[in-house]
């Protein structure tokens, strides 16, 4: 009875805290990495440019921070999840139609992050309900 419930905790810290922090880290860094580059990103901007690399930039950041706190973090998922998705189809589609042969790559990232973006936001909304259906 006591290795179940050990196992459980176990699953419960790298299916909760540890993914939430393998997934938000990386945003974190993106949102850093376009501050320090936003003149070089600039160009790729579908509109807007340097200002809309800052905007995404903070947006990274904001939903990392919102993941990792868990404060608004169905709503920061699901918002990650549009970003990446308009992302690939504005940015990286472009790109492939252009020729750049590294935009498949990040094309497929994009839309894998969207993916697991719009799967943990389901996930912090289930949790949301329950919470509120135990007060």
């Amino acid at each position: 009875m006591f290795k179940q419930s050990k196992n459980n905790y176990v699953m419960k810290i790298l299916t909760d805290l540890v993914a939430r922090l393998l997934f938000a880290i990386p945003m974190l860094i993106f949102g850093v990495f376009h501050f320090m580059n936003a003149e070089g990103m600039a160009s790729m901007a579908p509109f807007g440019g340097v200002y809309m690399v800052y905007f995404t930039g903070l947006a990274l950041i904001a939903g990392a921070i919102s993941i990792v706190i868990k404060k608004k973090a169905a709503l920061a998922a699901l918002l990650l999840g549009v970003f990446f998705i308009l992302t690939a189809l504005s940015v990286h589609l472009k790109s492939l139609m252009g020729g750049d042969e590294m935009a498949m790559p990040m094309l497929l990232k994009d839309i894998a992050l969207a993916g697991g973006a719009f799967f943990m936001s389901g996930v912090f909304k289930n949790e949301e309900e329950n919470l509120e259906g135990e007060s």
